[in-house]
């Protein structure tokens, strides 16, 4: 594996909330780079920073992998869990009163 690849990657909701999988620092960071301007606030700053130094080597990717995702849960961009969703179904499709 990469030293710059995450062990697991991180799921985000990108454009009109389709799911989209973060794989590596550099991943990461051009998600970061792209956030608009006007939205950035210490977490991103935080996040971008972690990715800079893991790409330079200073720091270990997980912990960049760490930062990005604390930073896409504050902002409400992580994906839900696609068993929660198939169990969610699941349960809806064996009981007709669950909607």
């Amino acid at each position: 594996m990469k030293p710059d690849m995450f062990r697991e990657p991180v799921t985000i909701l990108v454009g009109m909330g389709f799911p989209a999988e973060v794989c590596g620092v550099l991943d990461a960071y051009r998600h970061l780079v792209e956030w608009p301007v006007s939205f950035r606030d210490a977490a991103h700053s935080v996040a971008l920073k972690a990715c800079q130094a893991a790409l330079r080597g200073e720091i270990e990717a997980e912990t960049a992998r760490g930062l990005f995702a604390a930073f896409a849960a504050k902002h409400d961009l992580m994906a839900p869990e696609t068993s929660a969703i198939s169990a969610s179904r699941m349960r809806r499709d064996r009981d007709p009163r669950v909607q």
